[in-house]
């Protein structure tokens, strides 16, 4: 008889294998009606950075010197929100610009600028300190190929997203990409979205926009995000429309 311990069966747990390839909370162990102690603690964690992301303030000296490097004038701004509160309980005032926000961007305004760049926090700082910059790095240089006349880059403090409709229009861009902290998830606490809007204005709304959502390396990696980006920013200025209007064929484009 072997005195060697019985290898444990492969089976014991069948969502093993699945589990390798989600995020996602599925085959949770139980503990009678309730969810096991682990699972329980994990649960509660997520929620926790999930809660964290959306009040952490944004880093905004580091966010200006990490675009700084992509060779374009970097402007900060603020919305009209006065504090985070207010921002989480007023949306209407993260989609304006304070008052003292279009003496700083008049003196970059255009008439050649064909796409204005925003960043901003949204609802979670931390989405946009780690993403956008490696989004930009890799699009600026194939706009630059292209021919594009890009505006300076524009940092907005508490802003939504129709805050990019204000800041394209001091600048006179004909075309708006704001990259914002989306909401965060109980797997994703640092999602990025990126919004395109063409000739945006007072009566744009979120019907003229295109998104491209979960931007961040375990979702949409920044790489084919800048690729998705370049690709509907063409299209826009190609067929002078977005939104619902234009259809976003990017996905096909990434099978073939």
């Amino acid at each position: 008889m072997s005195d060697q311990a019985p290898t444990p069966a492969t089976s014991d747990d069948p969502w093993a294998e699945l589990r390798r390839l989600t995020a996602a909370r599925i085959g949770l162990k139980r503990s009678g009606a309730s969810l096991s102690t682990p699972a329980l603690l994990e649960f509660r964690l997520a929620q926790a950075r999930a809660r964290d992301a959306v009040h952490a303030p944004l880093d905004e000296a580091r966010l200006c010197a990490d675009l700084a490097v992509l060779g374009l004038p970097v402007l900060r701004v603020a919305s009209a929100v006065r504090d985070r509160m207010q921002y989480l309980m007023r949306p209407d005032l993260g989609r304006q610009l304070a008052a003292e926000a279009g003496a700083t961007l008049a003196p970059h305004a255009g008439s050649r600028h064909d796409v204005a760049f925003v960043v901003t926090d949204g609802l979670s700082a931390r989405a946009v300190e780690r993403h956008a910059a490696a989004l930009l790095a890799m699009l600026l240089p194939r706009l630059r190929t292209d021919g594009w006349h890009v505006a300076p880059l524009t940092i907005v403090r508490q802003g939504r997203v129709a805050i990019g409709d204000a800041v394209a229009q001091h600048l006179r861009a004909r075309m708006v990409v704001i990259l914002i902290g989306e909401r965060p998830g109980l797997t994703a606490p640092d999602s990025m979205g990126a919004y395109l809007t063409w000739q945006p204005g007072q009566q744009t709304t979120d019907a003229d926009r295109n998104c491209i959502s979960n931007i961040r390396p375990e979702g949409n990696a920044p790489a084919d995000a800048a690729a998705k980006v370049l690709h509907l920013m063409r299209a826009m200025r190609a067929l002078r429309l977005s939104g619902v209007a234009l259809k976003d064929e990017t996905d096909l484009l990434l099978i073939e």
